[in-house]
């Protein structure tokens, strides 16, 4: 990968993190102020990306809008990863056939497309932002958990546990010290990119009207509201979406720069 993609990535990723943190800096104003009078007015120099149906400042929404989008996304990957690294660990260590039965349980869940697991959660939590993070941290689970498996697998006839073991050392510092450690480096890439994919999932949840309710500025409800709209305030849509893709596209420039460096090391 070339060093601009690297440079694009980063900047992207640590702009919207600024973003998330601290939005009141670019958008002081009020994300949730109505303005009837002011609906539906196209981008220009009073409202940089135009307003909504209620007279909302999008640019406003936006903005603000980064904290709840991302911080879906890292709950998410983190509840799927934490879930992968327990799975995955147990199934490792575990006596063969109950490591072929939690294989197996976990390869019919990854044949089931994560989007549509995801939507199946839906169906019997209820729609919310609690919901949300759970359906797609649970969905991304199983794949994740096969890494980890097959990473734990690998480690346990290396040299290193090897050597661990001669030293006296018991089987959970073995496992804390040694085995995830080092299991989980290789997949540093995979979470990275499963940031940017769980950002568009939490999103398509919400454009369904399953994830963070309106009027909250959430990418994916403001995509939702906007779609009514389209053939009227087109940019009700665009500068949401251009969010979305700009987080997606800088977690895949980084994951794919780590994936590389983990490929040389």
């Amino acid at each position: 990968m070339s060093r601009t993609a690297k440079i694009l990535g980063l900047s992207f990723i640590a702009l919207w993190l600024l973003i998330a943190l601290a939005p009141s800096v670019l958008a002081p104003g009020d994300p949730l102020a109505v303005n009837p009078a002011e609906a539906f007015q196209a981008p220009g120099t009073a409202h940089f990306f135009g307003t909504d149906e209620s007279g909302r400042d999008i640019y406003t929404r936006v903005i603000h809008g980064a904290r709840d989008s991302l911080a879906i996304g890292l709950a998410a990957t983190a509840l799927g990863m934490g879930l992968a690294i327990i799975l995955g660990t147990v199934a490792a260590l575990s006596p063969r056939w109950l490591d072929e039965i939690i294989l197996r349980v976990l390869e019919a869940l990854y044949a089931i497309p994560s989007l549509l697991m995801a939507l199946l959660i839906i169906a019997f939590t209820g729609p919310g932002v609690g919901p949300a993070i759970v359906a797609v941290g649970l969905s991304t689970a199983p794949g994740y958990a096969r890494l980890v498996r097959s990473q734990i697998r690998t480690l346990k006839s290396s040299e290193m546990l090897e050597a661990a073991t001669v030293l006296g050392r018991g089987t959970w510092l073995r496992v804390r010290n040694h085995l995830v450690p080092n299991a989980l480096k290789p997949l540093l890439a995979l979470v990275t990119l499963g940031i940017g994919q769980a950002v568009i999932w939490a999103a398509a949840l919400s454009f369904l009207g399953l994830g963070t309710p309106p009027p909250a500025p959430e990418w994916g409800a403001m995509l939702s509201a906007g779609r009514t709209y389209l053939h009227l305030a087109w940019w009700m849509s665009l500068f949401p979406g251009l969010a979305i893709v700009f987080v997606a596209a800088g977690a895949t420039l980084i994951g794919r720069t780590l994936g590389g460096k983990a490929r040389t090391a």
